[in-house]
């Protein structure tokens, strides 16, 4: 199983204790097979210029079979209609994310250019996303957290209940989920309580894309 450091607490109505989390002998979070996480992925400054850029982007509502959430997505590269669209071409990354993918591949362990996809997401006080897994057209998805920590909630069902993890992903932190982290495992974030924005790359299952 990977690991991570403990983390912190969230105040407020949406928080998960910690105690929720499994840990080693050393007090570190175990984490799913195949999930990686590194805090201060980003420094300071690189966090500032990034959500600059991120700020100015023409988000729309997230649409789920007619459903609006609250919170607010741009896709590049492939954008997923979950209205019944599927997969589909959109707009290249622009040239400000090219960098942070690279840094991301590396992350990850994978080749230049081998994510092709972005999506950047903005979560407005109260917003959240369910228990899902990416779809199946998707590899290996690597997360990066801005502006605010969350509460990554992970569950892994089983015969008679679900398996539960716990991490808080730090603003300028990481994430990678890949093999059983990805494919096994749901995960959910409760509701935010500040602004928060991620930038998310996927990779593209060859033979998937239209």
């Amino acid at each position: 199983m990977a690991t991570a450091n403990l983390p912190k607490r969230l105040h407020g109505k949406n928080r998960v204790r910690a105690g929720n989390a499994a840990l080693d002998l050393f007090g570190r979070i175990t984490l799913p097979e195949g999930m990686k996480y590194q805090p201060d992925f980003l420094s300071i400054e690189e966090e500032r210029v990034l959500l600059r850029e991120v700020k100015s982007l023409p988000f729309r509502e997230f649409e789920f079979h007619g459903f609006t959430g609250r919170r607010r997505t741009v896709s590049y590269g492939w954008r997923y209609d979950f209205n019944g669209g599927g997969l589909t071409k959109t707009d290249d990354l622009p040239e400000f994310l090219i960098g942070i993918r690279t840094r991301a591949e590396a992350f990850a362990g994978n080749a230049p250019g081998s994510f092709q996809q972005a999506l950047v997401t903005e979560y407005a006080p109260g917003a959240g996303i369910g228990w899902h897994k990416d779809r199946s057209v998707f590899g290996d998805v690597v997360g990066i957290s801005l502006r605010s920590a969350c509460t990554f909630r992970l569950r892994k069902r089983s015969l008679k209940r679900f398996a539960r993890q716990n991490l808080f992903a730090e603003p300028r932190s990481v994430y990678l989920l890949r093999g059983p982290s990805r494919t096994e495992w749901e995960h959910s974030i409760p509701g935010v309580e500040s602004l928060r924005y991620s930038v998310t790359f996927r990779k593209v299952i060859e033979g998937t894309a239209p």
